[in-house]
């Protein structure tokens, strides 16, 4: 039986068009109606190449759902190429098209036959979300455009982490990841954001390893990597927040990379040192603060549910209570997800729900005893729950509505450090 999707925390497949406006030199051709166009374009940021509202779209019409829009798509195609200054056109499929069964990839394949850069991916609604969306577009990448390569460039690794546009923290955790991959020695590479794009895409089948940063998003995509290319991967699958997970990640990409751990060691001596320095002059707000229960809750995607719960056990010493997993995690990965989550310090663990119900995700929060005032983080969708429950609220993803984030990150021991400066100026404030 259908349900209602109340308070949607993510978007159709349609919209890993913000996968390819993230690649500098990359731009979507939506074979949609002008409605999906417009809900999925907008946003703040892009590439830095086009605008995020730049993107041809056939705007399909009732005539294209009765005659068929191929016609109109290779029209729309062949003008971009003339008018549009990019090295990577990428078709999209909606919902529609795909009924009506317009055959987009083979659009795609004739440019192609032509010397083209034109590839294709099917990204309808009602196949899965933008998550899924994003895996299908970097898959269509690798088949379509990669090309193989018998140079490998030593301690070149390629490194592949959240959603691009849709995770606001996207860009700040990729260039944290970078200068974390560079301290080991070893050289990042990244496709999305500004002064990568297709240069580095290009590089992608001569890096040495790649490293996937996530709990199941992308881990088709190195896959694919390995069958195609051999090139070998590393799935670290938690988000490296503050010096507990960060020291982790880094020794683990030391050992995968074979880097001498005495170095290793020196780099995190280092790090761990400047960390906890902050810490304790801080020490006092964290530990006299009482005004914020023990007690937490997060309300996001599998990647940020799991890398702050992480954080806030191992690092601040707080307790979870049940999270909640937001991005409709496909069954074969869940399982593992809520194994990550029993692998807490302390022997502490908790309790897993993937839930896309945003009433039922708030009815058990506002039952939930949190034995003082909780810490809720979340989207925008939370701000009501934490102001009924009396709680500490922090907006860690999407849909944000009362924050701008341009280049912040939460990775590393950094990221760390600017998550509890962001926590704290929320604590702080029933003070005054």
């Amino acid at each position: 039986m259908a349900k209602i999707l109340d308070q949607p925390r993510y978007k159709c497949a349609l919209a890993a068009m913000q996968t390819v406006q993230s690649i500098d030199g990359a731009i979507p051709i939506l074979h949609a109606g002008p409605g999906c166009g417009a809900k999925l374009g907008g946003g703040a940021g892009n590439s830095g190449h086009f605008s995020h509202n730049i993107f041809p779209c056939t705007n399909i019409s009732e005539k294209e759902v009765v005659f068929g829009g191929e016609k109109k798509l290779r029209e729309i195609v062949e003008n971009s190429l003339k008018v549009i200054d990019a090295e990577l056109y990428v078709v999209l499929t909606s919902c529609t098209s795909e009924v009506i069964g317009d055959d987009a990839e083979e659009i795609a394949r004739s440019f192609r036959e032509k010397g083209k850069p034109v590839i294709f991916s099917s990204t309808p609604g009602f196949k899965g979300n933008n998550y899924l969306g994003h895996e299908w577009v970097i898959d269509a990448i690798i088949d379509q455009y990669l090309e193989s390569s018998d140079e490998k460039i030593k301690g070149l690794v390629n490194i592949w982490a959240g959603i691009p546009l849709h995770d606001p923290f996207w860009l700040g955790n990729l260039r944290e990841l970078e200068k974390l991959i560079e301290q080991l020695g070893l050289i990042p590479n990244t496709i999305f954001g500004h002064d990568r794009g297709i240069k580095n895409l290009k590089r992608v089948p001569k890096a040495e390893f790649n490293l996937l940063v996530s709990p199941w998003l992308g881990l088709n995509n190195v896959k694919k990597l390995e069958s195609k290319f051999g090139t070998p991967y590393l799935h670290y699958p938690v988000l490296p927040i503050g010096a507990a997970e960060t020291s982790k990640f880094l020794r683990a990409v030391g050992e995968f990379a074979k880097i001498d751990k005495k170095k290793v060691e020196e780099i995190i001596e280092k790090q761990e040192k400047e960390y906890y320095y902050y810490i304790e002059r801080f020490a006092d707000v964290f530990l006299e603060t009482r005004v914020m229960a023990k007690r937490f809750v997060v309300v996001s995607d599998s990647q940020y549910s799991l890398a702050i719960t992480k954080f806030l056990v191992n690092d601040l010493g707080l307790f979870p209570a049940k999270q909640y997993i937001i991005d409709d995690a496909p069954e074969k990965y869940r399982k593992s997800i809520e194994g990550y989550f029993k692998e807490l310090n302390y022997d502490i663990e908790a309790e897993v729900e993937f839930s896309v119900d945003g009433y039922k995700i708030h009815d058990e929060i506002r039952n939930t005893d949190y034995h003082g005032y909780p810490l809720i983080l979340g989207s925008s969708w939370e701000k009501k729950v934490a102001k009924q429950t009396d709680a500490h609220y922090l907006s860690i993803s999407w849909p944000i509505n009362e924050r701008l984030v341009i280049n912040s990150s939460y990775v590393g021991y950094a990221g760390g450090l600017k998550l509890l400066e962001d926590i704290y100026s929320v604590v702080l404030t029933r003070f005054n």
